[in-house]
């Protein structure tokens, strides 16, 4: 009886490091050719959205550089995705709201995903603070901190790929920053006072995000898309686990 032959395991193994080196990633299929063209966002809101809705996402559309704002009606979602699909949309943001109150954000990468859902709270916006004047429009620099973990980092790729990459002479800067999973997001504007000193101004709106839901589809898609990560606040281990970083 002949036997087959069976290639050596250090020959196997080379093969599958070649393999593995060979394929990329869904994540970076995603985002394969963001910071190539600058994105093009959507901001809408859920239906019959309040006045305090409406301003806070015409806030979050001086927020994004570009970005577009749609206001609802009675649009269904698959409409809405098909809409922005066909006007080369690369993102759509949907807001939600509780009692006039915005609690939930949802990032939608289009043609394919991912999409994240986040819970807002603490949310300030710049019709609370008064004499603020006019926002920046300019394309703003990015600071992201405390995504260390690989999760951490594909949210941190799904938030900073909604921004253009800016000008070296931009004096706008809008950070993420991460702690135990709640993620700061705030604004400024900074003026060089000389060549030691830097003045930062707070310009609004100011609110943080914690990520509970990642599905791998669209937006319309929510019924049949598999769920990539999904946060379970009622484990046992829960409130002493963090997902995103390991500081």
């Amino acid at each position: 009886m002949l036997w087959p032959y069976r290639a050596p395991w250090s020959l196997m193994m080379q093969e599958v490091k070649v393999t593995i080196q060979g394929v990329t990633s869904h994540v970076d299929d995603e985002y394969r050719w963001a910071g190539v063209e600058d994105p093009k966002v959507m901001i809408t809101t859920s239906r019959d959205p309040s006045s305090r809705l409406k301003m806070f996402a015409k806030e979050l559309k001086l927020v994004f550089p570009g970005a577009q704002r749609m206001n609802r009606g009675r649009h269904e979602v698959g409409a809405l995705v098909r809409a922005c699909k066909a006007n080369g949309v690369t993102d759509l943001l949907v807001v939600h709201e509780h009692r006039g109150t915005p609690v939930g954000l949802i990032v939608s990468h289009l043609p394919f995903g991912p999409t994240a859902y986040f819970t807002l709270c603490n949310v300030v916006m710049r019709h609370d603070i008064p004499d603020l004047g006019t926002m920046s429009e300019a394309k703003p620099h990015l600071i992201t901190h405390g995504f260390s973990f690989c999760l951490g980092k594909q949210v941190s790729d799904i938030l900073r790929y909604l921004f253009p990459v800016p000008k070296d002479d931009s004096h706008r800067v809008i950070t993420f920053a991460n702690q135990d999973d709640y993620i700061s997001f705030r604004h400024h504007v900074y003026k060089k006072i000389d060549h030691r000193n830097v003045e930062l101004t707070e310009v609004g709106p100011r609110f943080e995000l914690k990520l509970y839901l990642i599905r791998l589809g669209t937006l319309e898609q929510e019924a049949t898309a598999d769920v990539e990560w999904r946060w379970h606040p009622y484990t046992n281990t829960a409130r002493k686990r963090v997902f995103l970083s390991a500081e």
